[in-house]
């Protein structure tokens, strides 16, 4: 810009302002964010980071967008409240990389979920020898088919011309493209001793009383008095497998269908973990998953596993470790197929870059962690030509070892040089420490938390006295003795995903943090060698299943026994004390909320009128225990509750010892009735830990307790840990924090590498005795931290 010429009017929009945000607990939250540059959003668990950064600005930025699309295009959108805030300027585009997981869907793969797998089948389609057919050949999503119609055509008069229509699929007839078949146990349907008037159905949901029994009962295919040993090959067909057919029972026309297929379409083709807890037990019980014995669980038909190029299938490239198919992909020089190989190459570098060159094409998109679903989203992101767009991140060191964070970070760097805005919501101090711009939420957690502390830079924050700028510094230190094991837990030949044969003694009785780089190993033999059983309480960062009905109370139990006081104390039905069951406020039907759908307009969720949010029918409200009604009860934090159930009238020990082991996972500000949905990752897990303190476990096996946790919080989590060791448990951590490493009593270190460079333990010792070694990664970046 030359002298005496004026600031150009579009240039004067360099910030994001947001004045009286008041999402969740935000309390009138007023900021301003630089754009083209890094800001961090810190703060302790629970203080309103994502409220801010997810639930305002970006939730308002993808509202804004979807109503540029026409009104017929937006029927078809999720419908978005405007978020509470009184001014939102300067917003961009807002891409969002969280860390939901990706769909857990049999079919859904690394290589289906980017463009990785979509560009290799064209490659297989022009290179591939023998030539059959298109890219959808190639595809385990498609299957083939064959159709012949009739179509008019008009040459002069019209006629009917018989044409037959075919489509080339890939997909592996057998397991329609699942790589698996399933196969039932009998003895798990039903009691061949019993009639099916005595129960033999031992299926969930097929009593003698229910619908399903009474169809079976009443069919009139065979005796319904009859124990099944003694039924004929033909009964015993038409129990099992008879094909649907129209039949009449107590004077209602409805179809009949064999157990087994009726089991298939109702339960297996759902994804088992959406399944209702008790038929999820049942199909883990009833129903085995084995590799399916034609296309050896490619997923893929002979035609498409016999078409190769140089001697390598698409089921060969997929089932490579990226870092290899990429090395394959360069190898390969066809003038014909240029552009499309230097995109792939180019994809396949990215998944290297990002740390994620251990992982193959062909694993399931379900079975990747939090962590790993949030990078695998960034890859079609690095590659982007588009500027100026507001990236959103979600603790995107989750799941890295500190040797991966610095890899991250100079990822987050360049998305900002290219010119965007990136805004991240982080714990780990190396991410903090890049930040141009950092804005501290707290002071506290829930009620306590919901305001700005500090606005500026990293130095700024140092100084500031704010709990962040506190425990920025943090280090902890190598323990002076370490705890002696009372016993080894002996794993011989372990083998699972990448790992070679390894022989440890996990030794029990002590904090045993299992280490390594992202890929190496450490959850394939914690949790494929410690099987989840007797004695073994695992805990992992899996989604909590529930509705925006559920909450703490309802997830933990905790809401029996105060349903049963105040039922008991008033001399009323328990039933009546649930939102869910009869005392239910009638409008909202114990939501709190009425959601109207306004068609073409984004749809409003209102405060209930009738209950003004309690849940409840006025009638129920005033029945109280203790001076309290259940909806005050409800709206209470657990650290109140705690106190509340504790003594007096109110006083309930089975509630209260649920209440302190929530007290002591550090969920002290939850509110007993906040919705699950509204939960942070780090927030589930620790609820989850609360639930299965109460298990008689000996052996407790945590996923990176971490996850989601402020330094200061990291703290108590290391306290809960060693009251676990000190009442006899054994705990063995995954962990990457150097804070769990340095308090651990032994250390177990996979490596050296991800992937096939790592499924080797390169270390068993003390956390002294890494540091002094020095010769691993964890070793040498555990030695930076404690300042050795």
């Amino acid at each position: 810009m030359t002298k005496g010429t004026e600031a150009h009017a579009a240039d004067s929009h360099e910030m994001i302002r947001v004045h009286g945000a008041r999402v969740n607990n935000l309390k009138d939250v007023s900021v301003e964010i630089p754009k083209r540059r890094l800001t961090v959003f810190t703060g302790v668990s629970g203080s309103g980071k994502s409220s801010l950064v997810f639930g305002t600005i970006a939730a308002e930025s993808q509202r804004l967008i979807n109503e540029t699309y026409s009104a017929f295009v937006q029927g078809f959108m999720p419908t978005l409240a405007r978020p509470e805030v009184d001014v939102l300027d300067g917003l961009t585009t807002a891409i969002i990389v969280d860390q939901q997981r990706l769909g857990a869907d049999p079919r859904s793969t690394v290589g289906t979920a980017t463009d990785a797998n979509a560009m290799l089948r064209i490659l297989f389609s022009r290179l591939a020898a023998p030539h059959i057919g298109p890219p959808s050949a190639y595809a385990f999503n498609v299957a083939s088919v064959q159709a012949s119609g009739a179509i008019k055509v008009d040459k002069g008069a019209r006629r009917a011309e018989k044409v037959t229509f075919s489509r080339t699929g890939g997909m592996c007839p057998r397991c329609e493209g699942r790589g698996a078949v399933t196969d039932i146990d009998l003895t798990q349907l039903y009691d061949d001793s019993k009639s099916l008037r005595e129960g033999a159905l031992t299926i969930p949901g097929y009593s003698v009383d229910g619908w399903y029994g009474r169809i079976y009962t009443g069919c009139g295919f065979f005796d319904p008095d009859k124990p099944i040993a003694k039924f004929t090959k033909r009964e015993l067909h038409d129990l099992l497998h008879k094909e649907p057919t129209k039949i009449k029972v107590e004077g209602i026309n409805l179809t009949y269908e064999g157990l087994i297929p009726k089991i298939q379409k109702s339960f297996l083709s759902k994804d088992v973990d959406s399944l209702q807890p008790h038929v999820r037990a049942f199909v883990e019980r009833a129903v085995t998953f084995t590799v399916c014995p034609d296309c050896a669980g490619t997923r893929l038909n002979e035609g498409a596993r016999t078409s190769t190029i140089d001697g390598v299938s698409i089921a060969d490239a997929c089932a490579m470790q990226i870092t290899d198919l990429a090395e394959w992909v360069g190898g390969l020089d066809d003038p014909s197929v240029a552009p499309l190989l230097t995109a792939l190459g180019h994809s396949l570098d990215s998944f290297v870059e990002i740390g994620l060159g251990y992982l193959s094409l062909d694993r399931p998109s379900g079975t990747l962690s939090g962590g790993e679903a949030q990078r695998v989203k960034m890859i079609r992101h690095l590659g982007s030509s588009l500027t100026d767009v507001t990236y959103v991140f979600d603790e995107p060191t989750t799941g890295l070892h500190p040797h991966d964070i610095q890899r991250m970070n100079g990822l987050l760097l360049r998305l900002r040089d290219k010119g965007n805005t990136v805004l991240v919501v982080e714990h780990k101090p190396e991410t903090i420490a890049i930040a141009d711009h950092v804005v501290d939420l707290g002071p506290g957690a829930g009620t306590g938390g919901g305001a700005v502390c500090f606005e500026g830079t990293v130095e700024g924050l140092r100084a500031s006295d704010t709990v962040t700028g506190r425990h920025l510094d943090d280090r902890a230190s190598l323990k002076k003795s370490v705890r002696s094991a009372t016993g080894a837990l002996e794993i011989r030949g372990a083998d699972a995903n990448n790992l070679r044969g390894v022989d440890v003694d996990i030794p029990l009785g002590v904090l045993v943090a299992v280490t390594g780089v992202a890929g190496s190993g450490k959850s394939s033999l914690v949790h494929g060698s410690v099987p989840e059983g007797e004695g073994v309480v695992s805990v992992d960062q899996g989604a909590i299943r529930g509705s925006r009905r559920s909450n703490p109370a309802t997830y933990t139990g905790l809401l029996d026994p105060i349903r049963k006081a105040f039922a008991k104390a008033n001399g009323v039905k328990p039933a009546l004390f649930s939102a869910n069951s009869e005392g239910a406020c009638p409008t909202c039907n114990g939501v709190g909320v009425v959601y109207t759908d306004l068609a073409m307009m984004a749809g409003v969720a209102t405060t209930c009128e009738e209950c003004e949010g309690r849940r409840f029918q006025a009638a129920v409200l005033e029945y109280r225990l203790g001076g309290r009604d259940i909806g005050e009860v409800l709206a209470m934090p657990v650290s109140e509750a705690e106190a509340f159930f504790a003594e007096g009238e109110a006083r309930i020990p089975a509630a209260h010892r649920i209440l302190t082991r929530l007290s002591d996972v550090g969920l002290g500000y939850l509110t007993l009735g906040q919705p699950l949905t509204t939960l942070s990752g780090g927030e589930r897990q620790r609820l989850k830990l609360a639930t299965h303190m109460a298990e008689k476990g000996g052996v407790y096996v945590l996923d990176e307790p971490t996850a989601g946790l402020h330094l200061a919080d990291v703290e108590q989590l290391l306290g809960l840990l060693d009251r676990l060791v000190d009442s006899g448990k054994s705990v063995i951590v995954v962990e990457h924090h150097q804070a769990v490493m340095a308090h651990a009593d032994w250390i177990i270190d996979l490596g050296p590498g991800a992937g096939h460079d790592g499924g080797q333990i390169v270390f068993e010792g003390t956390p002294a005795e890494l540091v002094a070694d020095g010769s691993t990664l964890t070793g040498r970046h555990l030695a930076e931290y404690v300042g050795e």
